[in-house]
């Protein structure tokens, strides 16, 4: 049985998927990669079995999850960076990068429980320059984020990741492995596990093979990968979800 997988393009997914393109599991699936909002769209659509889905797009299509492994901090993540060019309190428009879903609900969280705002959100394009020319504010996440040296910028940031810690003393979940209900979850299991083994196994190889081709030191994409992103979704991580779904707002709290 072969599944139809999409995955996100960013750098924190490629250990997740390296089984996937390199490992055992490469003749078990058809891998494609998207953005995070058009991979949710096509688990929506039934275009692909399961995909790499935003949680707060799990939450909202009531997905039926792999459980095990996702995308997840316990502190600074270095990838969802949120950028100001007023006082934080005096933000009243919001331009966020139009691949978001669970960082923009993660951003109007933090502004309002840390900042008491609720500004107004514009989805555009990933270019801090041109985002903060018409907007108070700045969602930059992914890749893009990574190369970018916050504090290099004429700009107040945060680290969104780091803020959620020191707000709840928990870890974020960004993204797990779902798809429509029915789905055969211990095969999926199986295949999505083993192929996050593979690329824990292999790290060093990522690293080598990713940096330069996305643009970013060797360095960074080390630490990033072995500090900032957790992949292995334990007790901790569920307790950060749920605290997260209950102040997102959210009606349903997977279980990743």
């Amino acid at each position: 049985m072969t599944y139809k997988v999409d995955t996100v393009t960013y750098l924190n997914t490629v250990p997740l998927v390296w089984g996937m393109l390199h490992g055992p599991q490469r003749e078990q699936v058809e891998l494609t990669f998207s953005i995070p909002s058009i991979c949710a769209q096509r688990v929506e659509q039934k275009l692909v079995d399961i995909g790499l889905v935003p949680v707060a797009e799990i939450a909202r299509q009531r997905l039926e999850v792999v459980p095990g492994v996702g995308i997840a901090a316990d502190g600074p993540v270095r990838s969802i960076l949120l950028f100001s060019r007023t006082p934080w309190r005096h933000i009243r428009t919001l331009a966020v990068d139009l691949s978001s879903r669970t960082s923009v609900e993660l951003a109007r969280v933090i502004l309002r429980e840390r900042f008491g705002i609720q500004p107004e959100i514009r989805s555009e394009p990933p270019d801090l320059s041109r985002m903060l020319d018409t907007a108070d504010a700045a969602l930059i996440i992914g890749d893009p984020a990574l190369r970018i040296e916050p504090d290099e910028q004429p700009f107040e940031w945060l680290d969104l990741a780091a803020e959620w810690t020191s707000l709840t003393q928990l870890p974020i979940v960004f993204a797990g492995w779902a798809g429509q209900p029915g789905i055969p979850v211990s095969a999926l299991s199986d295949i999505t596990i083993g192929s996050y083994r593979h690329g824990a196994e292999h790290l060093d190889e990522i690293i080598a093979c990713e940096a330069a081709a996305r643009g970013l030191s060797p360095a960074l994409a080390a630490q990033y990968l072995r500090e900032h992103i957790k992949f292995e979704i334990g007790a901790r991580e569920l307790r950060g979800l749920e605290t997260f779904c209950d102040l997102a707002g959210l009606n349903v709290c997977p279980a990743i």
